[in-house]
């Protein structure tokens, strides 16, 4: 029996996926990337934008199609599954199951011929490894306890529930054994990481602590995605101390004015933010940064606006991940007064990404020439002579070498220039 999974959205949808694979290739099933060879498709969903939701009707309306062709076993789970049940199970008949974010580990059960049953809440897998990864996505909690104004994961993931220690350890071990070389922490709120082990409560910097003492072959720890107001001084002092934890840091920022982030319950300010910032590159050495920012969020004035800009100057992010307000059904952002005109919203965040690239580029020029220890992931599409590589700041980096290397060798490159926005240099010798 053959199965093929499609994933959209988030990271953590992707541990998923490559959790929910290992577990069906464990039941003796077999992976297929060609519908018309698969006996069950799998879609995970996302939900935090309406295109990533149009998008799964496309893909559902492809699936049903196929059915006509071939038996086919259809499911649907992730968080456009736990969000639209009744909606998807009315205009989609042809789904044999809507699966939501609690059930996912009841998915092989399901394909063998089980039938489905409630969970009692969410639980984590025991690994999220896909076989010859060399850079691992680790689930250490789930779910967010913020409600922001515009956003639908509380509503589709739940409460906050953390894993505990002892499975994260185990899953460092494990993936020790598999030789990967890079992980990155998940979580929606990653940093309010809450769990006991050995009879003390444990946060989220203390989990840092406890965990890279077990990593030799790993040499960068990630993590994603944190929330300024858990950003923690005891946080700031383990990132600036421990070696393993990269020092290029998701702070996610979304408007730079005071009066947007009360609107968005994003429960800062902005002075508290470029405080927040200031202390950061002051006490982590060789800090870079990448942030998340909204544009158009209802009632967003020119100046409100303009001080996004300013804070954009301020973070100094050598990446970012830009967007404008796209309304979500069932957030209180949604029916919010003060809706702004799509063509406004554009032509903000156009400018916002002009000014980001020019930033990035002066930013990340001024570091050359630098040596820096990367990951392979690979040969250059444009040049077979030259390797691709990552490095700890997520810069990519293209180099030439007189030794042949494979995807996970670590190496050292010597940076000499910038091309678009990859770094371009020699193995060091």
């Amino acid at each position: 029996m053959k199965f093929l999974i499609e994933s959209y959205g988030c990271q953590l949808n992707m541990a998923e996926s490559a959790a929910l694979e290992t577990m069906l290739k464990g039941r003796g099933l077999e992976k297929t990337e060609d519908p018309d060879k698969a006996d069950a498709v799998i879609l995970n969903t996302c939900s935090v934008r309406k295109t990533a939701e149009n998008r799964i009707w496309g893909r559902l309306g492809f699936y049903s199609a196929e059915k006509k062709k071939h038996e086919l076993l259809l499911i649907i789970t992730g968080c456009m599954a736990e969000r639209m049940k009744d909606e998807l199970r009315k205009e989609a008949p042809y789904v044999d199951a809507v699966i939501g974010t609690n059930e996912k580990s009841e998915i092989p059960d399901f394909i063998l011929g089980s039938p489905l049953e409630m969970a009692d809440g969410y639980h984590f897998l025991s690994s999220y490894y896909s076989e010859g990864e060399f850079s691992s996505y680790v689930p250490i909690m789930n779910g967010c306890n913020n409600f922001c104004s515009y956003c639908i994961v509380p509503y589709v993931r739940g409460r906050e529930v953390s894993r505990p220690v002892e499975a994260i350890i185990d899953e460092i071990k494990f993936l020790e054994s598999k030789g990967v070389k890079e992980i990155t922490l998940l979580g929606q709120n990653v940093n309010s990481y809450s769990a006991e082990y050995n009879g003390r409560h444990v946060d989220f910097p203390t989990l840092l602590e406890i965990i890279t003492p077990y990593m030799s072959s790993i040499i960068f720890v990630r993590f994603e995605s944190p929330h300024p107001k858990d950003f923690s001084d005891h946080l700031i002092s383990v990132i600036a101390a421990n070696d393993k934890v990269a020092k290029h840091i998701h702070l996610p920022m979304q408007s730079g004015s005071t009066r947007i982030l009360q609107l968005m319950n994003r429960k800062t300010t902005r002075e508290k933010f470029i405080d927040l910032v200031r202390k950061m590159k002051r006490e982590i050495p060789g800090l870079t940064l990448s942030t998340d920012v909204m544009t158009g969020f209802p009632s967003e004035t020119e100046s409100e606006y303009e001080e996004t800009l300013s804070m954009m100057e301020e973070m100094g992010c050598t990446e970012a991940f830009m967007y404008y307000f796209n309304p979500r059904e069932g957030t209180r952002a949604a029916g919010m007064d003060g809706q702004i005109e799509e063509s406004v919203k554009i032509k903000r965040l156009e400018r916002l990404i002009d000014e980001q690239i020019q930033r990035q580029a002066r930013i990340k020029s001024a570091m050359l020439p630098f040596t820096a220890k990367c990951i392979v992931t690979g040969i250059s599409r444009d040049d077979k002579d030259r390797y691709l590589a990552r490095g700890e700041h997520n810069d990519y980096f293209s180099f030439s070498s007189s030794s042949e290397h494979r995807n996970g060798d670590v190496v050292i490159i010597d940076a000499t220039e910038l091309k678009g926005n990859t770094f371009r240099g020699t193995e060091h010798v």
